[in-house]
């Protein structure tokens, strides 16, 4: 299904999305990581359109949305939209545009959680 190009959509958890939405979501590259290989990769080679669903920072309050992802790469440039507990944001060659931002979640307080510089689009302001 996947290889045939027959799954138009999938959503994947992530470790790490880059700005260019680049995706790291199988290994921490640890000394004493225990990788969790499996489809991930056939995913993103595979299907069409490519969102990620995950918390906005790591239990430690790092930011997962980050320049460049530090972790082993499970694709790059492959990512559409990232929907966190944040904030929806999608992946656009110019930048990470902030579509909508959770309840009580003001552009200032995503921004500080955040390891890149976001865009808002117009709509987004009113």
């Amino acid at each position: 299904m996947i290889r045939g190009g027959h799954i138009d959509v999938c959503v994947l958890g992530a470790m790490q999305v880059s700005k260019d939405g680049d995706l790291a979501n199988w290994s921490t590259g640890g000394k004493n990581a225990i990788p969790a290989v499996g489809g991930a990769m056939d995913l993103v080679a595979g299907v069409k359109r490519i969102f990620v669903i995950t918390q906005h920072t790591t239990k430690q309050g790092d930011p997962k949305i980050i320049e460049e992802c530090t972790y082993p790469l499970t694709g790059k440039r492959v990512i559409e939209r990232i929907y966190t507990n944040l904030a929806i944001i999608d992946v656009k060659k110019d930048g990470l545009y902030v579509r909508e931002m959770g309840p009580n979640v003001d552009f200032e307080t995503l921004q500080k959680q955040t390891g890149v510089k976001l865009k808002l689009y117009k709509e987004t302001l009113a």
